[in-house]
């Protein structure tokens, strides 16, 4: 089947887990709970002995019915199989309504883990796992994981039945009971040997349903990019044939498992056949009564049902192993970033110093190659250079998104790595050049960084940013509802917002990562009078695309290749003539005043 399996791959951090580690897994989440699950233990006992009487209690009705028994024992017959069946119906109500209990519990515990570990993971997980697959798992995933174990529970209860029926069949006819055991071997082997291909074929089946899930969720996510450019029927047909290979896949899981079941039947039925006609030549030879001859029928029945269920239930439960194992893979997952230690800086004076650093995103990739850099407490520092040199990968090392392979970086004299990146973060601003917005309000999504900062705490940090001018514009000021990823706001009015938010945090480093890279000259203004408000007293790295937040730094590094070629002020490195001149002439001599009014001059001679 590989020509169907094509970009079903197992993820990177995917890892395969013997069954006895899976079920030892399982057990632990159970493990809280055993007080209930022994309660559902019992239940199922009790439920398996009043079954188990039923049909006996039947069975001896119709021999007392033949034997010409009186009406008063039929009544009582009649009430004690009515009991009995009122019965079961009460401890299978109250073994389903528990088992419903422990297993939302055990769900509930495993979709938190699964969550945590996708807030844990570092950022470098998410360059190559599309969130959709993420999704897939922390969702769909441990619903199927819970759906395994009620099945389990319901297999164990038939079981049950079926080993305290052949119990009392043995006492009654011990031959006759060996022909309904006959096939059974036959039966179970049959259901195990198909454990291996129903694990494969489930796992392909949740790996395209994950695939499936992310398609869509970035189509949602591009919607707006694909209207621009007219891009609906490409994304369309991109979808149409993802869900094709999901047809196709989920068709041949249905013809897998649908091809187990004749086999089984076809067994189900000679051996019911061979009960029948040994029992009927019993009955007809006077060795066996009418009525224990119906009692080995339904023993037949009862008996084959849970045996034929097996492929079913072990399908079912290979579906619950092969969600289990991706659920698991997922929190087992082994972080990039590793701290060694747990450092709290009470105060951070933001001193960061990269010494001989190392750094590649992959073993092609290298993106620092021996880079050094000291920065001063409150020093504003620029990074400039061409596409590739660096400049954000410098900003995520500080941040502490991304492991560096050799060298060290230190903040305060602090080995990064020694710290305790909870505490770190919450001294650590960062702008990036798309902010991030959530649902909610504007002055929601200032308070992000300070959940418990007050009303006007938001609103004195939002006056803070180009002297507040800006909440004008907005519709409700700061009570306007913010959409999907602050849609309805234009990118300046964003990038005002995420500088508020920072303000608010009242970090002691700030990363700024081409803030003002997409926004018209007038929102530019507004932006840099923030950063002025945001970078004042602060150790700030600021990796921009414009000229007015360049000038405005106290030094320049200049990088090539992942390697400081020059630094300095503005004014140092014009004169020398070197590769910023360059860029300053090639990408930000236009943005300068010098060249506005030179160029208005030539437009006014014209």
């Amino acid at each position: 089947m590989g020509f169907i399996m094509d970009g079903l791959d197992a993820e990177s951090y995917d890892r395969q887990y013997k069954d006895s580690i899976l079920f030892k897994r399982i057990l632990q989440y159970f493990r809280p709970h055993w007080l209930r699950i022994l309660l559902v233990a019992t239940v199922i006992v009790l439920a398996a002995l009043v079954d188990t009487g039923l049909p006996i209690f039947i069975s001896r009705g119709i021999d007392q019915v033949a034997a010409r028994g009186t009406f008063a024992e039929l009544v009582g017959i009649t009430v004690i199989i009515t009991i009995l069946a009122c019965s079961s119906w009460v401890l299978n109500f109250v073994r389903r309504w528990q088992a419903a209990k422990a297993i939302g519990d055990v769900v509930l515990k495993v979709r938190e883990d699964a969550a945590e570990a996708v807030l844990k993971r570092d950022l470098s997980f998410y360059d190559s796992i599309p969130s959709g697959k993420v999704v897939s798992r922390v969702t769909s995933d441990t619903q199927a994981f819970a759906n395994v174990v009620s099945l389990a529970l319901d297999l164990m209860s038939q079981l049950m039945l079926v080993l305290l029926l052949l119990i009392y069949l043995m006492t009654i006819n011990f031959q006759l009971t060996l022909v309904v055991l006959l096939l059974a071997p036959f039966i179970v082997v049959c259901s195990l040997a198909f454990r291996r291909i129903a694990r494969y074929t489930i796992t392909q089946t949740r790996r395209i349903k994950a695939i499936v899930s992310s398609n869509i969720q970035e189509t949602v996510s591009g919607i707006r990019v694909a209207k621009t450019f007219r891009q609906e029927q490409t994304i369309y047909d991109d979808f149409l044939k993802v869900n094709q290979q999901a047809f196709r896949i989920n068709l041949r899981t249905e013809v897998v498992f649908s091809s187990i079941f004749p086999i089984l039947n076809i067994m189900a039925g000679i051996g019911t056949a061979a009960v029948v006609y040994a029992g009927g030549i019993s009955a007809l030879e006077g060795a066996l009564t009418p009525g224990l001859w119906y009692l080995f029928i339904q023993g037949v029945a009862r008996f084959w049902f849970p045996l034929t269920s097996i492929a079913s239930f072990w399908s079912q439960f290979q579906l619950g192993l092969a969600a289990g194992e991706r659920v698991f893979a997922l929190i087992d997952a082994e972080p990039k970033v590793v701290q060694t230690d747990s450092i709290k800086l009470p105060e951070i004076r933001g001193e960061i110093v990269f010494k001989d650093v190392y750094f590649r995103y992959n073993e092609s990739e290298t993106v620092l190659n021996g880079f050094s850099l000291h920065i001063k407490p409150g020093e504003t520092i620029a990074l400039v250079g061409h596409t590739g040199a660096g400049k954000s990968s410098i900003g995520k090392l500080v941040a502490r998104f991304y492991e560096f392979q050799e060298g060290s970086i230190t903040i305060d004299g602090v080995d990064i790595r020694r710290l305790n990146l909870n505490n770190y973060h919450k001294r650590l601003g960062i702008v990036t050049q798309s902010p991030f917005l959530f649902d909610g309000t504007v002055g929601n999504n200032i308070r992000y960084g300070r959940r418990y900062a007050t009303e006007a705490d938001v609103e004195q940090a939002a006056k803070q940013i180009a002297s507040g001018d800006w909440i004008d514009s907005l519709p409700d000021g700061l009570n306007t509802r913010v959409t999907e990823r602050g849609g309805n706001l234009s990118m300046g009015q964003r990038q005002l917002v995420s500088l508020a938010r920072v303000l608010l945090q009242n970090p002691s480093i700030f990363i700024l990562d081409e803030a003002t890279a997409s926004v018209d000259p007038l929102t530019e203004a507004l932006i840099q009078e923030g950063l002025d408000t945001v970078l004042h007293g602060r150790t700030s790295i600021v990796i921009a695309h414009r000229l007015s937040t360049i000038k405005n730094a106290d030094r320049i590094i200049v990088l090539r290749k992942g390697q400081i070629i020059e630094e300095g002020s503005h004014d140092a490195l014009l004169q020398q003539g070197g590769h910023y001149a360059e860029l300053y002439n090639t990408y930000f001599r236009h943005q300068s005043l010098e060249y506005i009014e030179q160029s208005r001059e030539l437009l006014a001679g014209d």
